[in-house]
């Protein structure tokens, strides 16, 4: 008797995000490929650089730094799954990680809300803030901001159904309050870095301060102008069932664009802060290119 293979059923195969019928679906897939493997190489050389350099672990803003760069890596190594495959998440779903993978984003939102208040504190209360905000309050707020978005996706996805839709609305009113706080903070420092530091003496730790501020306000308004649309597409499609849908997570233009910070942060980055140019240099540049530590 022949034997005969087992029949697979269709939604059992993981297919390809694109099908290559057209130039398009070849221009998609490369862009995929190139851009994850651009934001694990970008931010993975600023957490090499923080981790290997003392001076930098030892500073409160770094940390904050660290905990955004560790996060792009894993969202630039997310995109080698979500943009190469078949992968819709959200409702309905198709292989899909249960949000896990998106929620990374979620990680950063809250990084760079408590490093906006940071920043806020350590400028405008100095004192207050040497004496109460110590390494390991920094290091314990970077840690809750995982817990707490996984945590809140653990419970979600324990549910049933309806619990689940209701602590999903929840979680995007939670979202448009702090991305208005966001908004708001971001106009404060603006305005401290415009005015306050200005009045100051000249000093090395007036430039840190500017720098600083200067950072956080760039990362701040890049990631709000990537995230939002899709954000309000989101919204739009809860509230009025009119949003935008698309085939998958790989041709959604508006998660490409929410999964862009994961360039666009550790490149600001870089560019902000010479400190942290030369401990790249010195720590990874240093050893693959002699020549260019010498330059």
């Amino acid at each position: 008797m022949a034997w005969t293979a087992p029949q697979i059923p269709a939604g059992a195969v993981l297919r390809l995000s694109v099908d290559f019928n057209s130039p398009v679906d070849y221009l998609i897939f490369i862009f995929q490929i190139l851009f994850a493997t651009t934001a694990v190489l970008l931010a993975g050389l600023v957490v090499i650089s923080i981790l290997c350099t003392k001076a930098l672990r030892l500073q409160n803003r770094f940390i904050f730094m660290l905990n955004t760069s560790i996060c792009d890596t894993l969202v630039g190594l997310s995109v080698y799954y979500l943009g190469l495959f078949d992968v819709q998440e959200g409702f309905p779903s198709r292989n899909h990680t249960y949000h896990v993978l998106p929620s990374l984003l979620g990680v950063n939102i809250m990084t760079f809300l408590f490093a906006q208040f940071d920043r806020y504190f350590a400028v405008c209360h100095p004192f207050a803030y040497t004496r109460f905000v110590t390494r390991r309050v920094i290091i314990s707020t970077n840690v809750y901001c995982w817990f707490h978005v996984y945590m809140q996706l653990l419970i979600q996805n324990c549910l049933p159904l309806s619990k689940d839709m209701q602590v999903y609305v929840f979680s995007i009113v939670s979202l448009q309050v702090i991305v208005l706080t966001k908004v708001v903070m971001t106009i404060k420092l603006y305005v401290v870095a415009r005015y306050q530091l200005e009045k100051d003496p000249p000093s090395a730790e007036r430039e840190n301060n500017k720098e600083s501020l200067r950072i956080i306000i760039f990362v701040v308004i890049s990631f709000l102008v990537l995230w939002c649309p899709s954000f309000v597409n989101i919204v739009l499609r809860l509230i009025v069932g009119r949003g935008l849908v698309f085939r998958n997570e790989a041709t959604n233009l508006f998660a490409i664009m929410a999964r862009l910070n994961a360039v666009c942060t550790p490149a600001v980055y870089l560019w902000g802060s010479p400190a942290l140019r030369e401990a790249t240099v010195r720590t990874v540049w240093g050893r693959v290119c002699p020549r260019c530590r010498r330059r």
